[in-house]
């Protein structure tokens, strides 16, 4: 009696007090792998503007009006970007409504892990409630679907997940679009009859039923060999992050675990690895996608690039050559698709709303405020910032760096603006790169000759010459989590210095405004199995082998939203080092 009163108050005082949970975890782990819990801080620029958009037309909607009342901020999602938003938010000025299909996040770059065992799928999800139980902040979760915006009336209409005939109308005076996006099908035949995605945690757990499912009936007594080789055929569709990572896994989890417990039906099993374009992991450096694609031909995966799906039945998947226009077919027992993401239909709807109708993704400022709208901020995979062109702006940046109003501009006011310039048009620092320039004087001397002394001029005509090519390097940002996860911290920071901002906006004209979202890229992994992960990280460094892998370890583990997934999916890890995956369909 008296130990389990002490292990209740024991129990009681790490869940009062989840950090307390640290000292568990790092002793735990510390004498095993010192990287991991290296962090590798995000974050992004913390300011607000509520300056005027350089386009003229009205908008939609009305700001919020000025006052002591409590504003009513209402978050539609709780992945990356609107999760990050509402752990970052501090001002409690704020009554925040938070609208989600589901009431927990989940750390999606491990979803692939979730598909074989590696990990477990309650490892990697954390409850919205426990995130933002203790803020300061008002917070209320509903867990239902936003299925209409109405900007100009301010309100969001939305269905509950429970019951579909329960729906209510929520009033804001900030709206979040956080929605992320669906998958993208291309509107190829079949593909959502017969296809599994791997986009969310239940995505996740299909796979890992229907791997095992595959293997139960391979192994019944009357099944034909040729039943048996379509049923242990796997076929992933897409070569990116999120197709080579499944593959990878489930190779490993079939040569790892499933050989020893299905010996008869071990030499029947392949994995195929589709892709429309002439190499897999294109978003990478070139040796990262060379050293992915040997080593799928050594693990045995096939390997099939320049080959678009055109049709998928229940039993066979229809690809075609891009180069011959040959048509094959290929028997399969699980195929996953993992090709791109779409927009949703209520995003769709919206951005009829507001004039978007012809665009891909919401487009926002550089402050992450929907273009035709006062009050509405979007973030994540649903949008895209509208970033400005050099070209647009080519006068002003010219008269602000023009200080004794001359007319013209020496080397040495050029110089004196580049710092502004470059951190103003991310597109200036990709330019400069791809033609191997130092810096933004080598422009001047492709356009002007030498310009090693500072006594020689250029007018404005000249400077636009100069930087007349540099919006040829425009990019979106990528749809990945990290951006997400940034945008919502900058974000959270906008709305925690709103009271402030107001007082003394900022414009989109100057050179250098603290108040736009600019990302900071920290790196991409790309694990390959084997324990063997491909990293690329800034600065162009590249690294290949076992060690990056311990790193992937570090930066996966220190990335967790809580103590408590940090410490399940460390011990979910050394769980499988020491017993191996977990075969069962559970």
């Amino acid at each position: 009696m008296k130990s389990s009163n002490i292990y209740e108050r024991f129990s009681q005082t790490f869940r009062q007090h989840p950090s307390l949970s640290r000292f568990l975890v790092v002793f735990a782990v510390s004498s095993k792998n010192p990287l991991l819990f290296t962090h590798f801080s995000g974050g992004g620029l913390v300011a607000y503007s509520e300056g005027n958009i350089l386009s003229s037309s009205p908008k939609i909607d009305e700001l919020p009006e000025a006052g002591n009342k409590k504003k009513r901020v209402v978050v539609l999602g709780t992945g990356w970007a609107g999760t990050s938003f509402l752990k970052n938010l501090k001002n409690s000025s704020y009554d925040v409504q938070v609208v989600s299909p589901r009431n927990y996040f989940a750390f999606t770059p491990l979803l692939p892990s979730v598909t074989v065992g590696t990990v477990e799928a309650r490892s990697v999800v954390e409850p919205i409630r426990n995130i933002v139980k203790k803020k300061n902040v008002n917070v209320n979760f509903l867990e239902a679907e936003c299925y209409k915006i109405d900007a100009k009336n301010k309100k969001v209409y939305c269905r509950s997940t429970q019951d579909e005939k329960e729906e209510f109308i929520v009033d804001y005076d900030y709206l979040v679009v956080a929605m992320g996006a669906r998958v993208n099908t291309f509107n190829t035949p079949g593909v959502e009859e017969n296809c599994l995605y791997l986009k969310e945690v239940e995505d996740a757990l299909k796979i890992r039923r229907s791997v095992i499912d595959c293997f139960e009936k391979a192994s019944l007594p009357n099944v034909s060999e040729d039943e048996r080789k379509r049923m242990l055929q796997f076929v992933v569709v897409g070569g990116g992050p999120t197709g080579v990572e499944f593959a990878a896994e489930l190779h490993d989890f079939v040569s790892e675990d499933l050989v020893r417990l299905y010996p008869a039906v071990k030499d029947f099993v392949k994995i195929s690895l589709l892709e429309a374009t002439d190499h897999i992991l294109n978003m990478f450096d070139k040796r990262i996608t060379a050293f992915a694609e040997e080593k799928f031909h050594r693990d045995g995966i096939d390997l099939r690039t320049g080959s678009m799906v055109v049709k998928v039945t229940d039993k066979e998947i229809s690809t075609k050559e891009i180069k011959t226009g040959k048509i094959s077919t290929i028997p399969y027992g699980m195929a996953v698709w993992s090709t791109g993401i779409a927009t949703r239909p209520v995003v769709m709807d919206f951005m009829k709303q507001i004039g978007q109708a012809n665009r891909r993704v919401l487009a926002t400022d550089e402050w992450l405020r929907v273009e035709g709208t006062n009050s509405i901020y979007a973030l994540g995979d649903c949008a895209t910032i509208n970033q400005r062109k050099v070209m647009e702006d080519i006068s002003s940046i010219f008269k602000k760096a023009d200080k004794d109003n001359s007319g013209t501009l020496t080397v040495k006011e050029f110089q004196e603006a580049l710092d502004d310039i470059c951190d103003r048009y991310p597109q200036v620092q990709l330019y400069l790169k791809n033609k191997k320039m130092s810096n933004l004087v080598d422009l001047l001397k492709e356009s002007k000759g030498d310009v090693a002394k500072e006594s020689i001029a250029l007018n404005v005509e000249e400077f636009k010459s100069a930087l007349s090519q540099v919006d040829s390097q425009m990019k979106n940002l990528p749809a990945t989590a990290q951006v997400a996860a940034q945008q919502g911290s900058y974000l959270a920071d906008c709305f925690n210095r709103m009271d402030e901002c107001e007082k003394h906006p900022e414009g989109p004209l100057r050179f250098r405004e603290s108040g736009r979202h600019r990302y900071k890229h920290l790196g991409q992994f790309a694990p390959l199995g084997g324990e063997q992960t491909a990293a690329q990280l800034p600065g162009d460094w590249v690294s290949i082998g076992h060690s990056t892998q311990w790193l992937w370890y570090s930066v996966y583990a220190s990335k967790q939203v809580s103590w408590r997934t940090r410490s399940l999916v460390v011990s979910d890890w050394m769980r499988r080092f020491i017993f191996g995956r977990d075969s069962s369909q559970i």
